[in-house]
C-alpha cells in the first residue's frame, strides 16, 4: 500500500481512491494502475485497476471484460468493469494482497523453496484449469501474482494481448516484462498455454532468486531442472502442460491429460506465509481501515473524463 501521487486520480466513478497497490520502484513491470479504493458511503472497499497511461483503452477493456466472465480457482475474481470507452476501469472486492515483488521486500529477498513450490502449484493449478477451458492467460508475471492469506491470485489477465495485437513486437513495451515473455510472444506471436508455462518458470525465477532470468546457480537445486526447462526457448522443449508443472511441484508423477485432478495437496489450503509477509498484509488491512475519506467526498464532483457516450460492456 503505497502514497498516493500528485498526477493520480482522486476519484472514479462511486469509488475514492485511498492508496496505490504498487511500490513506484515495482511500477515498471506492472501492466495497470492498480488502486485501494472505497465507495463515498464507506462500505465497500476494493483493488481498482486502470490501464497504464498510454496504453490502448479499449484492448485493455476486452481483456477486463473476459476476466469478469471467467470463473477460474487462482484467477482474481474481476466484479465489474466499467467507465468510457476512452476511461475503462475495473474492480475487484478487497481482501489483503501483496504482488509478488512486495512479499520479497517485505521477507527481505527470495522465498523459501517451500513457499515458491506452494505458491508455484497455485498458479499452475489456475493455469490448467484456465488452459483446460481453451484460454490461455497471457500476462503472468510477478506484478500479476498477488499473494493473500488463503494462496496466491493470478492478476493481470490477457497483459500481453492488451500491450499489443498479433503480429506486432512485444519486447520493450511498457509493463510487460521481458524475462517473462517467450521468445515466440515477445516477437508478436500469439500467446498459448506454453508461452503462459514459460511465464510460470520465470515467476519461481523470480521468488527463489530475485529476477527473472537468473543464473542456473542461483535457483535452488530442488527447482533447477523444472524452473530450467519452463524457459526452454523453444516451447517443444517446455513441459506439456501447466498441469505437468503442478504435478512436479508436488512431487507427483506427471499426468498432463486435460482434466487430470490435481493432487488434493497441490494448492489447497491457506499459504503459511513468513512472519514478515503476514505483518505486511495485515499492516495493509489496518492502514487501509483506518484511512479516512475525505470530508468533501460528497459534495465534490468527480474529475472531467471523456463522454460517457459509449459504455464498456
Amino acid at each position: 500500500m503505497e502514497r498516493l501521487r500528485q498526477d493520480d486520480p482522486s476519484r472514479i466513478g462511486p469509488y475514492v481512491i485511498l492508496a496505490r497497490l504498487d511500490a513506484e520502484s515495482a511500477e515498471r513491470g506492472v501492466p495497470e494502475r492498480r488502486f485501494l479504493a472505497r465507495t463515498a458511503d464507506g462500505r465497500r472497499t476494493v483493488l481498482l485497476c486502470l490501464p497504464r497511461v498510454g496504453a490502448d483503452p479499449s484492448r485493455w477493456a476486452i481483456e477486463a471484460e473476459g476476466a469478469r466472465r471467467l470463473d477460474v480457482p487462482r484467477l482474481l475474481p474481476v466484479a465489474e468493469v466499467d467507465g468510457t470507452a476512452g476511461f475503462p476501469w475495473s474492480t475487484t472486492p478487497y481482501t489483503p494482497v501483496l504482488p509478488l515483488p512486495a512479499a520479497l521486500a517485505a521477507y527481505g529477498g527470495p522465498l523459501p523453496e517451500d513457499l515458491v513450490r506452494h505458491v508455484g502449484a497455485g498458479l499452475a493449478e489456475g493455469l490448467a484449469d484456465l488452459h483446460d477451458r481453451g484460454f490461455t492467460h497471457a500476462g503472468l508475471s510477478p506484478a500479476a501474482v498477488l499473494l493473500t492469506a488463503g494462496g496466491p491470485l493470478l492478476a493481470c489477465f490477457g497483459a500481453v494481448r492488451a500491450a499489443a495485437p498479433d503480429g506486432t513486437r512485444r519486447s520493450g513495451l511498457p509493463g510487460l516484462d521481458p524475462g517473462c515473455l517467450a521468445l515466440e510472444q515477445a516477437s508478436g506471436g500469439r500467446p498459448t498455454p506454453l508461452g503462459d508455462v514459460f511465464a510460470l518458470g520465470a515467476v519461481l525465477a523470480y521468488a527463489s532468486t530475485g529476477h527473472t532470468v537468473p543464473e542456473q546457480s542461483e535457483l535452488p537445486p530442488g527447482m533447477r531442472r523444472l524452473i530450467g526447462s519452463c524457459l526452454a526457448s523453444t516451447p517443444a522443449d517446455r513441459p506439456r502442460s501447466a498441469r505437468e508443472v503442478l504435478h512436479e511441484l508436488t512431487g507427483h508423477a506427471a499426468d498432463a491429460s486435460p482434466g487430470a485432478p490435481a493432487p488434493a495437496t497441490a494448492a489447497a489450503g491457506p499459504l503459511a506465509l513468513p512472519g514478515r509477509v503476514v505483518a505486511a498484509l495485515a499492516a495493509q488491512s489496518a492502514a487501509l481501515l483506518a484511512a479516512e475519506l475525505p470530508a468533501t467526498t460528497e459534495s465534490t464532483p468527480p474529475p472531467p473524463f471523456p463522454p460517457a457516450a459509449q459504455k464498456v460492456h
